[in-house]
């Protein structure tokens, strides 16, 4: 359900905030403990994600909804962002137990070790993940005009914005897994970030551990 708060500083409009679905499980962790990219076998993101939670684990599979026509009906489908992959946090030296879950393929990583995800990416994500906007997944896009969102349930983040059928849309990545998605905005929540804040990071190479 979604609840509405005020946004002052957007014209007195009401914001939406909605509450976490069953996209993610979270849990009381060491602020330490670092969120990892789990590559698994395409359609069992969902199965995953379920045995890692009765194992204990906090997990997060940010999904989108996907209106699918046949011939006599429409339904709406909750789809991962990323297909193949979802995220959990947990003690990279005690990964044993996470490698033998079925359906798993291996931990995103370089040099035989899991590579943690960005933490802001993590909560840039869970954040548009637990808003109302509409999302899709879209292809990585690391240069372009870099804005701030002020207003509305993604009020505080930062992204590249791109406009496509006349609509706004902000782009946010998970630079490990070189994958975006995209959310619809009004122009009035976004303001542009001078390009001379932002300094040039290489993205990291990407490999897939198997142990």
């Amino acid at each position: 359900m979604a609840v509405a708060y005020p946004n002052p500083g957007c014209g007195g409009g009401l914001g939406l905030m909605a509450d976490m679905d069953k996209s993610s499980r979270t849990l009381s962790l060491d602020g330490d403990v670092a969120w990892y990219a789990l590559q698994v076998r395409t359609r069992y993101e969902k199965n995953v994600a379920s045995i890692l939670d009765g194992k204990g684990y906090e997990w997060f599979l940010p999904t989108y909804t996907s209106r699918r026509r046949w011939s006599d009906r429409t339904k709406e489908l909750d789809l991962p962002l990323f297909p193949g992959y979802l995220f959990c946090r947990f003690n990279p030296m005690e990964r044993l137990p996470i490698l033998k879950t079925p359906g798993m393929i291996a931990i995103v990583g370089t040099a035989r070790m899991p590579t943690p995800v960005e933490a802001t990416e993590i909560a840039a994500l869970r954040k548009l993940v637990s808003s109302d906007l509409a999302r899709q997944p879209w292809p990585f896009l690391k240069v372009g005009q870099r804005v701030r969102i002020e207003c509305g349930a993604l009020a505080g983040l930062e992204g590249i914005l791109l406009q496509v059928k006349g609509r706004d849309r902000i782009i946010l990545s998970v630079t490990l897994l070189q994958r975006s998605v995209a959310a619809e905005v009004e122009s009035s929540w976004i303001t542009p970030i001078p390009t001379h804040a932002h300094k040039k990071v290489a993205a990291p190479s990407r490999r897939s551990l198997a142990s």
